[in-house]
């Protein structure tokens, strides 16, 4: 190709992990092309503009993190709000709040005292302990009912763990719970990072500063797109996934880990997120941004309401107009978007077989949750990011 000066990475994926890589590669004066399968930038993180409403389109993102040179990072790009993440839990009508701490407690039983919420636990947690007879827990259920008794997993940790992953507890492994906090304080702050917050000005400006100084292409799929797609004025017909050297000489792969090496020991499996969004002539619908469903019989999980994210106190209510978006966990099939890995024996050892190949691939890099296959919050993936050394 004339007069093309070949990039030093290609970028497939524009979520944080891609975004950040981005960034620390342009700051140590590599050129970087990004590419995304979506018509916009952000991976999951995106926010959608409406009615003057961050919407955060592939689920809520809290950042939330104890590492400062994480947290310094972010906020010299954009600063963070006092965001602070304090779901509440709505069992067949009533509410809990969230996490475990004393207003769960005294809301539950009517105690007052960390004494007497301790004394209630260890009771249930006794009973459960003797009904196993000296056995370990076998299944989630077992493990939970040891862990705080039965009131609170029956009414708050039950219902919703059904339907995050489409089966009963005792068919889930005992593994998945290996510890549920509980707090004897009256703390709704769901985590204990020492720094937590939304950007001002929603996900999208983050995303935007990291992206400064590439190049980036949106709605091309890395799998079926042409070289040609990604450079302006250049014809070349070849298979971009056969020719990407053409264009840079490493590449960073934020996809499927298995769709990348055409699922050649078979697919790995995930659970996946539908959302149902509305628009409703109200300033103010449930009066926090995260209301977890905790029942079994309400088919979503949670519902999310966008504006509480980044609109406090009069500010709610100078904007008419609110958005809530409900969850709804369902199985995940081929042409949905894959949200969560299944965390199980068979997929561990298929993704191995993966990650096998990916250590001999010198000119990838593979990161983020798809290529990883593993769960991350937004924080370790920057923090990994920077903890690379670029070349």
């Amino acid at each position: 190709m004339k007069n093309f000066t070949k990039y030093d990475y290609l970028i497939v994926g524009s979520g944080l992990f891609g975004a950040t890589f981005a960034y620390c590669a342009t700051q140590a004066g590599k050129r970087c092309l990004v590419i995304d399968r979506r018509p916009q930038l952000g991976g999951n993180v995106y926010c959608e503009d409406v009615e003057g409403i961050h919407v955060h389109k592939y689920g809520a993102h809290i950042f939330h993190t104890n590492d400062k040179q994480v947290w310094d990072f972010v906020n010299s790009l954009v600063p963070f709000n006092r965001y602070t993440n304090s779901p509440v839990a709505n069992y067949k009508g009533k509410l809990y709040n969230l996490p475990f701490n004393m207003n769960t407690f005294y809301q539950m039983w009517g105690v007052i005292t960390p004494e007497q919420a301790q004394a209630k636990i260890d009771e249930q947690k006794a009973e459960a302990v003797a009904k196993l007879g000296g056995m370990e827990p076998q299944n989630l259920e077992e493990q939970a009912l040891t862990l705080v008794g039965k009131d609170i997993y029956e009414k708050l940790i039950k219902g919703y763990t059904e339907k995050q992953w489409g089966r009963s507890c005792t068919e889930l492994p005992a593994f998945i719970i290996r510890r549920l906090p509980v707090r004897l304080v009256y703390d709704n702050n769901y985590f204990n990072d020492a720094y937590q917050g939304i950007p001002v000005g929603g996900y999208n400006v983050l995303i935007e500063k990291l992206l400064e100084g590439s190049d980036c292409v949106t709605g091309v799929d890395y799998f079926i797109a042409k070289v040609g797609d990604v450079l302006p004025n250049v014809v070349n017909e070849k298979l971009l996934k056969q020719a990407w050297h053409d264009i840079a000489d490493k590449m960073v792969f934020t996809g499927k880990i298995d769709q990348f090496y055409d699922y050649r020991f078979g697919q790995l499996q995930y659970r996946t997120v539908r959302f149902e969004q509305e628009t409703l002539d109200m300033p103010n619908y449930q009066g926090n941004a995260v209301i977890n469903y905790t029942e079994r019989e309400v088919p979503f999980t949670r519902i999310i309401e966008h504006k509480h994210f980044e609109s406090f106190g009069q500010a709610v209510y100078d904007n008419p107009k609110t958005v809530i978006s409900r969850e709804y966990s369902t199985e995940w099939t081929p042409g949905m978007e894959p949200f969560y890995p299944v965390n199980d024996d068979k997929n561990a050892a298929l993704y191995k077989q993966y990650k096998s190949l990916a250590d001999q691939q010198t000119d990838v890099l593979f990161g983020g949750r798809l290529a990883e296959y593993a769960y991350y919050d937004m924080a370790p993936v920057i923090a990994k990011v920077m903890q690379l050394t670029i070349d």
